[in-house]
């Protein structure tokens, strides 16, 4: 079996493949484009990468004999995951190799930023000796603000309460309970945080929601003075807001390992800022976490290719072939369900109830099911990246406990798959799914314990409205006017002339001055849209 390791990895990683006489390596020694790697792969059948190598849909339609890609480390976004999928080639990652490092590397830009150590050493570099200049600012007894409490947040946390530091931690997943184990404060908006944070530094995956959630209006609610820390990813941060916030002295300093564009281009105005320190991307590059992920990558391949283990797979249930056939569709389902109420859900979550029922009850395996809404649940804005495999660990890391049932109470439907959220004993929020006609057609059939019919793909807009003659149309013509059609709609109430709930299926996400209009209407409330 052919391995070609795209990437750098650790020499012990290398030596693993090596001494085995079924693999053939190859080691290339610069990292190639796609053009060059398309001429190189059709014999292969695992290729290692870190972050640089790309594997595009043309790589997998090319590499007609690969079976596996790994990733020395957490995020797969250089390798089209769908496409792997639809290929058949699993995609493996190594998710703990670089948390402290990445830890670390956060609190020291921190430090770096408080004491101004950077631009201090280049003056001295050149000869010079001010030390006034060079005024900093002690970290005992201020406030640092951390977003995302996931592996690396909480790992940041424990090093800044070790320097005497208040931690105030804004995590929609992580509960109460959790929050108190940690020693930090927990706090249910990022305004809070905002508001109370001499530092904030970020551990949170780009989503929709994440993507320049740092800009200008954010900025504002900030304290004056404020310092940013971004390991994480660029995305995070709008950087031409932080820039003119930079410039204006209201946040005072910005330590940058991650960037938008990189590498950083030659000319990118951070580079002229005096109060912005510069790494590039460097969160995982110790010699420690290097050879963690480089030997753990391949002891999963090792393991794949020569038994068919399956560790770490960003793209497939733990689970053998036959089984997997069955219940794919409720893997599927389950993630859909569990991505709506992600994005619908109400901060403070602290349980998931999951029932099977109907014939659904008698699937030989549920435990890929409950981990495909888990995934869907925590992974569109969860505080790390989330695969099918570590969801059943994060969850727990969260304080979130996964509840099972397997119910042989009657239902109207064949196959039912229904999931409630809770806070303590109060119930926040439920869905509820099934099949029309074949495995192939699933659709989410209550929500908010209002029976709807929900196509499970796509971009929803959902609402709370007055049930009132008039409503549809009026809902229409707002949508029409900012050109956004509707491809489905559903519509439940509780009695005539009460509340409804609305949930229509648009063939693209209406601007923020549509979802404006729609709420203008004293009728319609609770406007959320939702992507699956």
């Amino acid at each position: 079996m052919h391995i070609l390791v795209c990437d750098p990895i650790s020499k012990q990683g290398i030596k693993l493949f090596q001494a085995r006489p079924e693999f053939k390596v190859t080691v290339l020694e610069k990292r190639l484009s796609e053009a060059e790697l398309l001429s190189v792969v059709a014999d292969v059948d695992a290729m290692v990468v870190r972050s640089e190598t790309k594997i595009t849909r043309k790589i997998l339609e090319a590499a007609t004999q690969l079976k596996v890609v790994g990733r020395a480390g957490v995020g797969v976004d250089n390798v089209d995951v769908e496409a792997s999928t639809q290929r058949g080639v699993v995609v493996m990652n190594t998710p703990g190799g670089n948390t402290v490092t990445t830890a670390e590397l956060s609190f020291f830009m921190l430090g770096a930023l408080a004491r101004k150590i950077p631009a201090a050493h280049g003056t001295m570099v050149a000869g010079k000796w001010d030390r006034k200049a060079f005024q900093g600012s002690e970290v005992w007894g201020k406030s640092l603000g951390v977003l995302g409490m996931g592996r690396i947040g909480s790992e940041v946390a424990k090093r800044a309460l070790a320097f005497g530091m208040r931690v105030v931690a804004y995590d929609p997943y992580l509960t109460e309970a959790r929050a108190r184990a940690l020693g930090v404060e927990l706090v249910t908006d990022t305004d809070a945080l905002y508001r109370e944070s001499d530092f904030i530094t970020v551990h949170m995956p780009v989503t929709p929601e994440t993507r320049g959630m740092i800009n200008s209006e954010s900025i504002s609610r900030m304290k004056p003075g404020v310092r940013i820390v971004n390991c994480a990813r660029g995305e995070i941060i709008n950087e031409d807001d932080l820039i003119v916030a930079l410039e204006s002295g209201r946040v005072a300093g910005a330590a940058l390992d991650v960037f938008c564009t990189e590498p950083l281009p030659a000319d990118h105005r951070f580079r002229s800022l005096p109060n912005v320190i510069l790494t590039p991307h460097l969160g995982a590059s110790t010699e420690e976490a290097q050879e963690k992920c480089g030997v753990e990558v391949a002891e999963i391949l090792t393991a794949f290719l020569l038994t068919g283990e399956v560790r770490n797979a960003v793209n497939l249930p733990g689970v053998d072939a036959k089984t997997y056939e069955l219940v794919r569709p409720y893997i599927y389902l389950g993630e859909k369900m569990g991505k709506l109420l992600g994005q619908l859900a109400v901060a403070g979550t602290d349980r998931i109830h999951i029932t099977f029922g109907g014939k659904a009850k008698d699937l030989p395996a549920t435990d890929p099911v409950t981990r495909a809404v888990l995934t869907g649940f925590l992974g569109h804005h969860g505080p790390q990246a989330v695969n099918n495999i570590n969801v059943r660990s994060i969850a727990q890391a969260q304080g979130l406990t996964v509840e099972e049932k397997k119910s042989d109470e009657p239902v109207t439907f064949n196959e039912w798959l229904h999931v409630q959220l809770f806070k303590g004993n109060e119930k926040l929020t439920s869905a509820g799914g099934t099949f029309f006609g074949s495995p192939n057609n699933p659709r989410i059939v209550r929500l908010h314990s209002t029976p709807v019919e929900i196509p499970v793909s796509g971009v929803l807009l959902l609402l709370t409205n007055t049930d009132r003659p008039g409503i549809v149309g009026f809902l229409g013509s707002v949508l029409a006017k900012h050109k956004v059609n509707i491809a489905n709609m559903s519509l439940g109430r509780d009695i005539a002339g009460g509340k409804a709930l609305t949930v229509l299926n648009l063939d693209s996400i209406p601007s923020a001055e549509c979802l404006a209009e729609l709420q203008l209407d004293p009728d319609v409330t609770d406007v959320n849209v939702v992507t699956l």
